[in-house]
């Protein structure tokens, strides 16, 4: 008598991408667009707000007129409506820096501002950005009361970016998650880590503490950094990363002139209520890999980069994420299922 054995099922992967993806491009934007990607999403005041990055006056060689951040609103987190103009460029960044700096200004510091992301403390809307500067690349935390003016908070020493900060304060203090570039004193030119800053008013930053090397995600040989703002679970902070496998030999599709040879994976990891600096579980394979033709084939193919992930009360868990550096994505999970993902570290 033979006995049957179940053949053992290979594990599913918890997320699901939106069938209607992309969920915002250039071509929902009604002024001038090339590239709409890297969008912050909250929700707040019952309706989603989404702040994207947007690339313009493309030159058909690789380089743009300009890049500004447009606001986009929606009812069910899904179809959106993107307002008339943008709400926050260079012009606007260098008069609130002109009252920060004082005579330490510079007209000039400013070059560009990209890739925002938002939180909601307290009731009060943040946004984080990268900053392009005479001195290198910054991160800059505004808030606004409307979305239509911000006031400036702080912004980082040069060479820092992906800020993104926690829903609430831990022990009293205001966190946030970091990418310093460090080049001197590391062997791979590349091999940037994750850390993270604590502050008592959103201004003074410091307590800066890695977080979690690249050399310790088992899908990224060059660098990693925070992605979508964290969200709070009973067991931990859930945070999603992003994790780059570097191959000069791999030509990617798309459209960047220099070519692209850079997988950007979708990660997570679990992290201490208590101490968020602590990692205390991780995935050990991409939450999202490239795969679909709008990841796989725009201005840079093969790049998924969350940046806004919402916890419904269903237990829903909405990510948002850059799909090829050209547009907005929607992947969904169910809350447990993330957190069942996550290896306990040490395991």
């Amino acid at each position: 008598m033979s006995i049957a054995v179940a053949t053992p099922k290979p594990p599913v992967n918890p997320i699901v991408r939106h069938a209607g993806n992309p969920v915002l491009s250039a071509l929902n934007v009604p002024y001038p667009s090339s590239l709409t990607f890297n969008a912050g999403v909250v929700r707040y005041a019952g309706r989603y707000l989404m702040v994207f990055r947007n690339d313009h006056g493309h030159d058909g060689c690789g380089g743009f007129q300009g890049t500004n951040i447009g606001l986009a609103t929606s009812k069910d987190g899904v179809a959106w409506h993107v307002e008339p103009g943008p709400i926050f460029c260079e012009a606007e960044v260098r008069e609130e820096l002109k009252k920060t700096m004082g005579h330490h200004y510079d007209p000039n510091f400013v070059k560009r501002i990209y890739d925002p992301r938002l939180t909601v403390i307290d009731g009060k809307i943040l946004m984080c950005f990268a900053v392009d500067t005479m001195h290198g690349i910054c991160g800059g935390v505004a808030t606004t009361e409307d979305l239509r003016k911000f006031k400036w908070l702080s912004v980082s020493a040069p060479d820092n970016r992906n800020m993104v900060l926690f829903p609430r304060r831990v022990n009293g203090r205001y966190f946030r998650y970091e990418r310093p570039m460090p080049v001197y004193m590391r062997e791979h030119p590349e091999s940037f880590p994750i850390w993270c800053a604590e502050s008592h008013d959103l201004v003074f930053w410091g307590r800066n503490r890695p977080v979690l090397g690249a050399d310790e995600v088992p899908y990224a040989n060059s660098k990693i950094g925070p992605a979508a703002p964290p969200i709070e679970t009973p067991k931990g902070w859930l945070v999603t990363i992003h994790a780059v496998d570097r191959d000069p030999a791999k030509r990617l599709r798309g459209w960047e002139p220099k070519g692209w040879y850079k997988t950007y994976y979708a990660g997570l990891m679990l992290t201490d209520l208590h101490d968020p600096s602590k990692v205390i579980g991780l995935m050990r394979k991409p939450l999202l890999a490239p795969q679909t033709d709008y990841e796989i084939a725009g201005f840079r193919g093969s790049v998924i980069f969350p940046c806004g992930m919402i916890l419904e009360d269903t237990g829903e868990v909405k990510i948002y994420y850059g799909a090829a550096d050209t547009c907005v994505a929607l992947a969904t999970a169910h809350v447990e299922d993330l957190l069942a993902a996550c290896e306990p570290i040490g395991a």
